[in-house]
């Protein structure tokens, strides 16, 4: 994303251990004092939310063999699966998810267990070959558009990825960036080219800055910290996420991309730039991006499953019945109605799934049923 991106989500003050350092202090990151220096700091309570942080985003490929290559050996993930998923529970997973009776697949987990409160990647291989959502690697294209990964050291992250092989949109963009209280610190980002025409993204907040999501202070990796689309008539895209999902948002702009931003667009597009969270979370939060009409470009192919890249988001909720009831206020598509399963990484849940206006699905469910 372009720096003018970034340097929104740069004010956004998250924690790796539960304190955070603000001029000098450790302050408890529900401390009112936050609001003065964190220009997306929430204003709600945690325990208000309807629907929490984002928890897993669904990726599809046939090529596990780059996916392992780049977020294995790349992002310091760890590969889990494939998980066995009898016969009944893949029926309701294919319908639940809009997968044709004519395709299988490989269940995996890449997630970092040795921190919490990421967001982990369903990993599905497909046995069969399915096209791509993207037909390359140009920003402007409508849909699933990243991953972000928050961490300790870009640079060196920068030149490990491309090391591997893996290119970028842009050379890495160093940025200075001014706190709240007109501190200067600098953030440096790649957005990456990871299989399947993804677009991941690795971000460092550097001079004491905290990162955007928790961060392994051994390895220093993190992430998934957050994901983005780039959308057409956003109004109704954010209309559904915030109306429905009860989702805030905190953020929403109009911006001109910023010379030489890591995007590797040209200088002076305009767009909206609208970030939502769950009501009183600091990460897992998810980014919106709308071009100019003239600028936008469609996806090859629909920007859902089984299609290759990013094809589905989940989200946990306290009231799958309440957010079902809101969906059918709003005429959202309903794609599978409420079911009860035991996920194969999530354990016995009741999930549905709906359709975002821009044609994206969008999983919901929630824990502890019987």
């Amino acid at each position: 994303m372009p720096g003018a991106v970034y340097h929104i989500l740069s004010g956004i003050a998250l924690t790796v251990f539960g304190l955070s350092v603000l001029r000098g202090q450790e302050i408890p990151p529900d401390d009112p004092r936050w609001i003065e220096q964190d220009w997306l700091a929430p204003r709600s309570k945690s325990e208000e939310a309807l629907t929490l942080r984002l928890a897993e985003i669904s990726l599809s490929t046939n090529h596990l063999d780059s996916i392992r290559l780049f977020y294995v050996q790349g992002m310091g993930m760890t590969l889990a699966g494939p998980f066995k998923v009898g016969r009944k529970t893949r029926r309701t997973l294919r319908r639940l998810w809009g997968i044709p009776d004519t395709l299988t697949w490989r269940h995996y987990r890449l997630h970092r267990p040795e921190i919490t409160g990421e967001i982990e990647i369903r990993l599905l291989v497909f046995d069969q070959p399915v096209p791509a959502i993207h037909a390359s690697y140009d920003p402007l294209e409508l849909g699933p558009l990243s991953i972000g990964f928050p961490n300790l050291d870009q640079v060196k992250l920068d030149s490990h990825i491309r090391r591997l092989g893996f290119g970028a949109l842009a050379r890495l963009e160093a940025s200075q960036v001014k706190r709240p209280d007109g501190r200067p610190y600098t953030i440096y980002e790649t957005i990456f080219n990871a299989p399947d025409f993804t677009h991941c993204v690795g971000i460092t907040r550097g001079d004491g800055m905290r990162q955007l999501a928790p961060v392994d202070s051994v390895t220093g990796y993190g992430g998934p910290g957050y994901s983005a689309q780039v959308v057409h008539r956003s109004d109704e895209v954010l209309a559904f996420y915030t109306g429905v999902l009860g989702l805030e948002l905190r953020s929403d702009r109009q911006w001109r991309s910023s010379p030489g931003s890591a995007l590797g667009i040209p200088e002076g597009i305009p767009f909206r730039f609208a970030i939502v969270y769950p009501q009183g979370a600091r990460t897992g939060q998810i980014l919106f991006l709308d071009f100019d009409d003239a600028r936008e470009k469609p996806s090859a192919y629909p920007p859902r499953l089984p299609y290759r890249g990013i094809g589905m988001w989940s989200f946990e909720t306290r009231d799958i019945a309440e957010v079902e009831r809101r969906a059918k206020a709003a005429n959202t598509p309903i794609l599978h109605a409420r079911v009860r399963l035991k996920n194969p990484t999530l354990g016995p849940i009741e999930a549905m799934t709906l359709l975002a206006p821009n044609g994206f699905p969008v999983e919901v469910f929630q824990k502890n049923v019987r």
